[in-house]
Parts: structure tokens; C-alpha cells; sequence
């Protein structure tokens, strides 16, 4: 059966050679619909009269979000730049289309291009999907650190820092990891992703109105972020910490789609060594039950930070009524994204809530109850923890040698695998 295709190559000189030798050669694909702009590909795709889709780089007001309403919609993509044109294939890439393709290209090329996403098989480097060239090979020097040890040798890791409703601590743990990080000389970003209430910027005494991960988010929706604008849209609070502050309000919460934050944590990947995420609790998925049409997803970003992280961290607390919580909510998450598996960081561990020695008995719970693994305990230090908030600082900053902060510095070097300086005896 012929491969059901629609075309968006509006204002090219080349679209009618092109559709005219897709139809013409035995090549198993059939134009079914010339599309003139973006509005008019969405509604063809919305008959689900088509399995594919080859657009321009050039048509008028294409964005991430069409991209994925396309993807949602059963139809893959398949993007033609002008040969050459590196920028344009960037932006493509960067709004979601996998596989990107010179126009000149011949149909037979294209023709496989088209099959291979609708077959979902991976565009690897030097296939036809990189024909064109793999921006990733050159970083901009533009906003990005000058030393080259600030700077990912490769591909950055995420870890996402999330947990369930309450207080059990995110942003104290998130804020104390990537600061930890930064310490042990690794580049850093910590990003503020929290779409029902963020705080960091407030932990860090930083402007709350700056624009951070919404701004982030809109130039990657156009396609135009690059690994240079997200190093000026984050602070740089030491040489190597930067931080993308979140919403504001918690109502602005639209500003977040899903496909723009997870270009956000490409880019970032880029920019950083190590990225430390602070998600929201909420993953479920409604919308998608309560609309029968595309509607944005206010928990799509916590669950697409969780999708796209190489390590999870599920924050707990150390009382009766937190580790329910945290019951529950692993079990939600097994059932929302099961192939996700996070480590748990119980916080404010302390003798009271729990009978006996209380890591004992958390740790064998949690096992019992949700299989979990526990990778740290972080003792309770109340005074610690509100003079870093009245002070708008790290604890490092202003409670070098608390128990919580000795702590996130060896969960920091456990997870990132670098250790802790030994320290020098001083002399009497």
C-alpha cells in the first residue's frame, strides 16, 4: 500500500518538480494534499488522511507547537532545507523534526526518509537524516564560559530532582546539588521547572520577573535558541553555576509546553556538564481525558523533564504521613512513565517520627512497600536551612560545616562521580 503523504513546500521553486516525480515514480508514495500554510497542514492532519508530512523550513509560522501537534496527530515529519543552509536545518531540528533533508535531494531519497519516520527508525549520524550537517559539531563561543573545563566534553547529564506534594524539600535538594556540583568544579545549571509554585530564584535571592525558563521556552518554540542565548537568559551566580529561573506566577504556567522545555534541556545538555532539574510533583495526565483536541498539558513539563533525565531523584520526607506519600506517588509514576526508575533522597531525617534508628527503618519500608533504591539520607538542620533562606544563599554560603550540608556534598560527589577534596589537618 502506497504511503499516504502531505506536502508544505509552499514558495519553493522546486515543490512542483518535487511532488510531480514523488507521483510519477514507483517510489510507494502518494501526494494526497498540497498544503499552503501551517493552519491548512494542521487541519489535513487532524482528517487523518495521512501518514507523513515533507514541509520547508521556510513556511510562514511554523513552530514547535505545530510540530507536535503533527506528531500527536499520527504524522511524521520530514523537513527540506536549501542545500548548504546549516541555520535553517538547526531550526528544524530544534522544533522537533528528526530527520532534515537538502531540497535538492532525489525522490527516491526522500521517499525512504519518509517511510523510515513513519516506521519510527533512527536517524543516526550519516544517514540521510544528517545530510544536510550536524550543527551539534560546532558550539557557539558567543555567552558560553571561555574556559574549556567549564564547558561539557560531550553530551551533558540531566537529573531530575522530584518528589511527591507537601514540603519534603525539592528546592533545598536541587539548589544544594547543583551548588555541591559547582563546587566540585563541575558547570552547572539549575533549572527552575516547577509549574505549580517554583521557588528558586526566591532561595537564591534573585528577580523573580527575569525572564529564565518562559523566555527560554519561547525562542525555542521559534526555533531560535541556541546553546548562546540560554547562557544569557540564566544567571551566573558563581563562575560555575548558572541558573534559569522559573514562572513568576504559577497561573503563566501555558508559557511551559512540553516540546519547548525538552529543546531547553537540549541546549542545555550543551551548555552545562550537568543540569540539576526542580520538577513539580503532579504527573498525572487529565487533559488528555477531559479534551478531545490538542489542549495544553500543565503537567506534560514535569513528565517530559522526567522522560529526557539520566537520573531521577524522588524526594521524600521522613515522617508516617510524608513516606505515604511518597508510596503513592512512585506508584503513579510506575504507571504514567514505566520505564522511569528513581532513586529516593529522604530528607530531614531525625529521631521522633519514626520509632528506632529511622534510616533502618525508612529504607526497609520503602523497600518493602515500592522497591525502591535509597541513595542518600539528609539529616533534618533547621538552622541551617532558614538562615540560607533569610539570607538568600546557599548553605555552603552560610553554614559551611552543617550535618545537611556535609551531606549534599557527598550525595553530590556519589552522583556525579567526582570526590570530595580531602582536607588538611591543621596543626595545634
Amino acid at each position: 500500500m502506497a504511503l499516504q503523504v502531505f506536502t508544505a513546500v509552499t514558495g519553493a521553486a522546486w515543490e512542483s518538480e518535487l511532488v510531480g516525480a514523488l507521483d510519477r515514480a514507483d517510489h510507494g508514495v502518494t501526494v494526497v494534499r498540497r498544503c499552503v500554510d501551517v493552519a491548512d497542514l494542521l487541519a489535513a492532519a487532524g482528517t487523518g488522511t495521512g501518514q507523513a508530512v515533507l514541509l520547508s523550513a521556510e513556511l510562514r509560522r511554523l513552530d514547535g507547537d505545530a510540530v507536535a501537534r503533527l506528531l500527536a496527530a499520527g504524522v511524521a515529519v520530514v523537513g527540506l532545507v536549501e542545500p548548504g543552509d546549516t541555520a535553517a536545518a538547526d531550526r528544524l531540528r530544534q522544533l522537533g523534526v528528526g530527520r532534515v533533508l537538502p531540497a535538492d535531494t532525489d525522490a527516491a531519497r526522500i521517499a525512504t526518509a519518509l517511510r523510515e519516520a513513519v516506521t519510527g527508525v533512527p536517524a543516526g549520524r550519516g544517514s540521510v537524516g544528517h545530510d544536510v550537517g550536524d550543527p551539534r559539531a560546532a558550539l557557539p563561543a558567543l555567552g558560553v564560559p571561555d574556559d574549556p573545563a567549564a564547558r561539557p566534553a560531550g553530551r551533558g547529564r540531566v537529573i531530575a530532582v522530584w518528589g511527591p506534594t507537601g514540603a519534603p524539600g525539592r528546592t533545598t535538594v536541587a539548589v544544594g546539588l547543583a551548588d555541591e556540583a559547582a563546587r566540585l568544579g563541575i558547570s552547572t545549571l539549575l533549572v527552575d521547572a516547577d509549574v505549580y509554585g517554583g521557588v528558586v530564584a526566591q532561595a537564591l535571592g534573585l528577580l523573580d520577573e527575569s525572564p529564565g525558563l518562559s523566555a527560554a521556552a519561547r525562542q525555542a518554540t521559534a526555533g531560535g535558541l541556541d546553546v548562546a542565548r540560554l547562557a544569557r537568559l540564566a544567571w551566573a551566580v558563581t563562575p560555575r553555576l548558572r541558573v534559569l529561573t522559573g514562572l513568576a506566577r504559577a497561573d503563566r504556567w501555558p508559557e511551559l509546553r512540553p516540546q519547548a522545555v525538552g529543546a531547553v534541556l537540549e541546549q542545555a545538555r550543551r551548555l552545562s556538564a550537568l543540569t540539576v532539574v526542580d520538577c513539580a510533583f503532579c504527573v498525572e495526565e487529565d487533559e488528555e481525558l477531559s479534551f478531545d483536541t490538542a489542549a495544553p498539558r500543565r503537567n506534560g513539563v514535569t513528565t517530559t523533564v522526567l522522560e529526557q533525565a539520566d537520573t531521577v531523584l524522588c524526594v521524600s520526607g521522613a515522617d508516617p504521613v510524608a513516606l505515604q506519600r511518597t508510596v503513592r506517588a512512585l506508584g503513579q509514576l510506575r504507571d504514567v512513565l514505566p520505564a522511569v526508575e528513581p532513586g529516593v533522597v529522604v530528607n530531614q531525617v531525625r529521631r521522633g517520627p519514626v520509632p528506632g534508628d529511622p534510616r533502618q527503618e525508612i529504607g526497609s519500608a520503602l523497600a518493602r512497600f515500592t522497591g525502591a533504591r535509597v541513595v542518600g539520607f539528609l539529616p533534618a538542620d533547621r538552622r541551617a536551612t532558614d538562615a540560607a533562606l533569610a539570607a538568600g544563599r546557599t548553605l555552603a554560603e552560610v553554614a559551611e560545616r552543617s550535618v545537611l550540608r556535609t551531606a549534599l556534598r557527598s550525595l553530590t560527589a556519589e552522583l556525579t562521580g567526582v570526590p570530595v577534596p580531602g582536607r588538611s589537618r591543621r596543626r595545634r
